[in-house]
């Protein structure tokens, strides 16, 4: 694949930083928790709300891919090789934990 280098988050670039921060804020406090022996379930919550943080910044990521590079290499007849790599790419996020 070509486009290796192409990054197509760059419009949504601080948005992403901004919510990464805020995950790092969230695995600090998650782990000060931890240190606290504070209620298994109160920190499960935690855990949760940084599950789904991390979901939405895949999604956001994943839409970005699929708008730039993806539509990119459709453009340059390079389909196949992303397709593959995107549905990669989902199976990695629908897989059930063990």
């Amino acid at each position: 694949m070509a486009a290796r280098t192409s990054r197509s988050y760059a419009k949504d670039k601080e948005e992403l930083l901004a919510r990464l921060s805020r995950m790092e804020g969230q695995v600090r406090g998650i782990r000060k928790m931890v240190e606290e022996d504070r209620y298994c379930a109160d920190v499960l919550q935690q855990i949760a709300a940084l599950k789904s943080a991390a979901d939405a910044v895949a999604i956001l990521l994943l839409e970005d891919h699929l708008k730039g590079c993806t539509l990119q290499a459709l453009r340059a007849g390079d389909a196949d090789a992303h397709v593959r790599e995107v549905v990669d790419i989902v199976r990695r996020f629908v897989r059930t934990s063990p």
